[in-house]
């Protein structure tokens, strides 16, 4: 009896081993293919080894699939919402960050302080000869 239990389990683990693993893509030529009713599902399962209960597991997920798609995840919903706040955040920033640069590359001579300004007339220099002359 122990010898029977040890050969099932190798041969359920060989089946494990020899599985074939079906690409997404696959999945979707075989349901399509299924879909369009050019030959049987018991054919096309035979033609493709796949049992005809596997077929119609892909066929429920494919036809599930697309109606989440259409009828539009409100997960999605809340993302694209989240995308736009934050893109405008960014734009926000991006001005911000803008804002910024012309405020500190601004040409020395316009600032309050440089001598082209004094040179100008626009400030009087901060001597002690200036004092003296208007005194």
């Amino acid at each position: 009896m122990a010898k029977d239990v040890s050969e099932g389990a190798a041969a359920e683990e060989v089946g494990r081993r020899t599985r074939k693993k079906y690409s997404a893509e696959e999945k979707v030529r075989v349901v399509l293919e299924g879909l369009r009713r050019e030959v049987s599902v018991s054919k096309l399962c035979q033609r493709e080894g796949i049992p005809t209960n596997l077929y119609y597991r892909w066929s429920k997920e494919f036809l599930e699939a697309g109606k989440l798609r259409l009828r539009g995840s409100p997960s999605r919903e809340a993302a694209s919402r989240e995308v736009a706040e934050l893109r405008r955040e960014n734009e926000q920033l991006k001005q911000l960050a803008a804002e910024l640069m012309l405020k500190n590359r601004r040409p020395r001579d316009c600032r309050s302080d440089s001598p082209a300004l004094v040179l100008a007339g626009t400030r009087a220099p901060p001597t002690t000869e200036s004092t003296k002359r208007s005194a």
